[in-house]
């Protein structure tokens, strides 16, 4: 019996690019070669391609998302996105793909384009009840003073770019003074930036994901950043400790649970995801941070881990996202 045909799109047009190579290394390492045909697609501003064993290189027919090979056609039956960014996270390829008639591992374009907008997607949290903080919107063709941005915000705050992931163009800012050179920087990755209050509390993070049509959570983690922050050095650089799962009482662990799962519903959320949230001390109530619609798999990345903490391999968790997309082709 053929096996079906996975592509493995990874790549990328922003700086996550680099991130997208890493996690597309586990993801490819853990595929089940059993069960599947793995066909890893770069995607890159110059052209979509294939590099053969040999190392031809093929281009991708977008008309379709095959390829022309000298042994035959070659037309894949599901495709694994792992790009953090653009196209991968911001909905643009689900849209190609969902044209095409091509399942895929993530959320669709809807909900892809909506949580890579951070403003968009605390705006729909919280119109539906989940708590998040409160922020500004701001673009750089109609900026705010700085007068303005801190009468209606309370120091310290976030900047960061309002598309994009990895934490990249992220500070903290805990004085007026620094409020400037903050925005620069977030400015410098996108054309719109969220200012966002900070939340005092413990930072945890949680996947989820669909299986029988049940949402499940995984054991979450607790982030405790060597930094100020839990900025890019944090994530990928070893400047952070993640305790997984998370050490709480099971009154707090079933309140971040019980809030993920209502968000991965709320979102419409397909795939695995990567909720951020702090829970708040006052309150005794987890705010939602940001949602992660295609979070890292790299050997630093917190999906993996939480996954192992829950006692499954890579190769089972990665083969139930698989099967999952292809029971959408045949739906």
């Amino acid at each position: 019996m053929t096996k079906p045909r996975i592509a493995l799109v990874t790549g990328g047009y922003s700086s996550e690019a680099v991130i997208s190579y890493k996690s597309a290394e586990t993801v490819n390492r853990h595929l089940d070669r059993a069960r599947y045909e793995v066909w890893q697609i770069n995607v890159a501003r110059a052209g979509w391609t294939y590099t053969s064993p040999d190392g031809a290189r093929y281009a991708v027919d977008r008309s379709d998302f095959s390829l022309h090979l000298p042994e035959g056609h070659v037309c894949f039956d599901a495709a694994f996105i792992i790009i953090h960014g653009t196209p991968g996270e911001d909905g643009r390829l689900q849209g190609y793909f969902d044209m095409v008639g091509l399942p895929y591992t993530s959320c669709d374009a809807a909900t892809s384009s909506i949580t890579f907008n951070k403003r968009y997607t605390v705006a729909v949290a919280a119109f539906s009840g989940i708590r998040t903080a409160r922020s500004l919107h701001l673009f750089r063709d109609r900026p705010l003073s700085q007068a303005v941005i801190l009468a209606a915000l309370k120091l310290p705050v976030f900047v960061k770019p309002n598309n994009g992931g990895s934490s990249i163009g992220m500070s903290k800012v805990s004085r007026s003074e620094d409020l400037p050179a903050a925005l620069s920087k977030a400015f410098q990755e996108d054309d719109q930036v969220l200012v966002e209050e900070c939340i005092l509390g413990r930072e945890f993070t949680i996947g989820a994901f669909c299986s029988d049509g049940k949402v499940c959570t995984l054991p979450f983690t607790e982030i405790l950043t060597h930094n100020e922050f839990f900025d890019f050095e944090a994530k990928y650089q070893g400047k952070s400790s993640e305790v997984t799962p998370a050490e709480c009482p099971e009154d707090v662990a079933n309140k971040v649970r019980s809030t993920a799962a209502r968000v991965y519903d709320t979102f419409n959320c397909r795939g695995v995801v990567r909720m951020d949230f702090i829970y708040e001390e006052q309150s005794q109530e987890p705010y939602l941070l940001e949602i992660n619609s295609i979070p890292g798999q790299s050997s630093l990345s917190l999906i993996p881990q939480q996954v192992k903490a829950m006692g499954w391999d890579l190769t089972e968790f990665y083969t139930k996202l698989v099967e999952e997309a292809l029971a959408r082709r045949n739906a």
